[in-house]
């Protein structure tokens, strides 16, 4: 369990099912709407598949199943994110909001997050992307420009 910073700090409340998560902006690249996804079939679970961002191949992850949490079923969006092997998207069930992580709630228990905070009377748990991408929760995944999955090993 990782204590809870108090720092204010903007953030991306990304909405996924019932529950709110809160990604610092300066993590943030894009947001892109209903992104067209071509699916991997020798991909985990976990990745929902690869989109095309201007050019730029993006593995489209499952952000409810990343934590542990369930599926996030159909995506509305995905928030581009700079990950360890290159950007990925995380999958999003409604409309990305800024908003300001000013009032922490307490602490986080889902693995690859760092805390709790009120945002608009709900509670949205701060993901940490350092702690959430790293290869042994995305699967070991390294992904080539080309398109082709690897597991890596």
């Amino acid at each position: 369990m990782t204590p809870v910073q108090t720092r204010t700090a903007q953030a991306l409340v990304l909405p996924v099912g019932k529950d709110l998560y809160a990604l610092p902006l300066e993590w943030v690249r894009k947001v892109v709407a209903a992104p067209t996804v071509t699916r991997l079939v020798t991909a985990p679970s976990i990745v929902l598949g690869l989109f095309n961002l201007r050019g730029e191949i993006v593995a489209l992850l499952d952000t409810a199943a990343l934590l542990g949490t369930g599926t996030t079923g159909t995506t509305a969006f995905a928030v581009v994110v700079n990950g360890p092997q290159g950007p990925v998207g995380l999958a999003t069930t409604g409309l990305p909001e800024r908003c300001l992580l000013d009032r922490p709630a307490g602490e986080s228990e889902l693995p690859g997050t760092d805390g709790l905070f009120e945002v608009d009377q709900r509670v949205a748990v701060r993901l940490n992307l350092i702690a959430l991408l790293t290869s042994e929760r995305v699967g070991g995944l390294e992904f080539r420009p080309d398109l082709t999955y690897l597991a890596a090993g």
